[in-house]
């Protein structure tokens, strides 16, 4: 692929969270990020998707494309730094049998049981989060808002169950963390007095935003979180694991159906329903995200985040190898299509 020889591209990211499952997310905008004809506009994130967003646009202030991906390397090298020392790790058994899940770990069964008893405001009072520190060693919050690349961070309202949007200016380390919030295991994060949990119960992530507020045309969305199951889960936890699933992909799927319907009526000629009518969408996932469980979400081992960033390094080079040419053009993740799957 020669980039000298292509005209510039403005593209929106829609990035998904997953816990440490995001590491394929970072492998997708690494090998983004070296195709110099490709520009991203705007960034929407949830969760680890957020995470990634913000370390990306802040990095960019520092280097460019290049300080992007210094940027993203660091904050996952210190991401597996800390989980080395966490408590919750693979047990001999699932390293005998080259599983990643934490599935037979005692601690993570043990945290397992315990949260389905007591709350993280019995359990962890003083809202401790490592990623607190990951965060602000990462990011330099106080100038995110110089950044050319827009950010669309969400987090879910306790209160009212609807998303609330943070834009450059208002992103904050607790930002970040609400977006991140998983109420069984953290508390939820008040932020101007109200309480937030994860972004992905009510978009994950939004791409609204991306259609009303960007100049881009072109949204590629970087799925994490499988839409279908082969299997019926049976066990208590895989029957748990499959209703977050269904959860989080959810408020996805239904902005998606929308924008669709929204696209079919849009006038395509003047307004706001031209930005509709000319949007573009583009997906990027891996059938590998699909054979791990969720347990394995909280598995932070530098082994296994570089290989899920070698596997979104491969799917971003596959979409590249096969749809570089559509970009700026036409879709090649058929709305109707997609929501056929779900």
């Amino acid at each position: 692929m020669h980039a000298m020889n292509r005209s510039p591209v403005l593209i929106d990211l829609a990035l998904q969270g997953g816990g440490s499952h995001g590491a394929f997310t970072w492998g997708v905008l690494e090998r983004l990020l070296e195709e110099s004809w490709l520009r991203i506009a705007a960034i929407s994130g949830t969760s680890a998707g957020a995470m990634n967003a913000a370390v990306l646009a802040d990095g960019w202030l520092q280097g460019g494309a290049e300080g992007a991906r210094n940027a993203l390397d660091a904050y996952w090298q210190r991401v597996s730094h800390a989980a080395a020392f966490s408590p919750l790790q693979r047990s001999p058994l699932d390293h005998l049998m080259g599983r990643w899940s934490l599935d037979t770990s005692p601690a993570y069964v043990a945290m397992d049981l315990i949260s389905r008893l007591y709350s993280p405001y019995d359990l962890n009072p003083s809202g401790f989060n490592p990623l607190r520190r990951i965060l602000a060693e990462s990011i330099d919050f106080e100038r995110l808002d110089r950044s050319p690349i827009l950010l669309f961070i969400t987090a879910t309202s306790v209160r009212t169950g609807r998303g609330r949007i943070f834009r450059n200016g208002e992103i904050t380390p607790d930002v970040l963390l609400a977006s991140a919030c998983l109420p069984t295991m953290f508390a939820a994060i008040e932020i101007d007095g109200e309480a937030y949990w994860d972004g992905g119960y009510a978009g994950n992530p939004t791409i609204t935003p991306l259609v009303r507020e960007t100049d881009a045309h072109d949204t590629i969305l970087v799925q994490i979180n499988p839409p279908e199951r082969t299997e019926v889960p049976r066990t208590a936890t895989e029957i748990l694991n499959r209703l977050n699933e269904i959860s989080f992909n959810s408020s996805l799927m239904k902005e998606l159906r929308m924008i669709a319907l929204l696209r079919q009526v849009a006038d395509p000629g003047k307004g706001e329903g031209a930005r509709w009518a000319q949007m573009r969408t583009h997906r990027i996932r891996s059938d590998m995200l699909a054979d791990f469980g969720a347990s394995s979400k909280l598995n932070g081992e530098w082994e296994f985040v570089s290989m899920l960033r070698n596997e979104g390094r491969r799917a971003a080079s596959e979409f590249l190898d096969n749809s570089a040419d559509d970009l700026g053009k036409h879709s090649t993740a058929d709305l109707d299509a997609l929501l056929a799957e779900c």
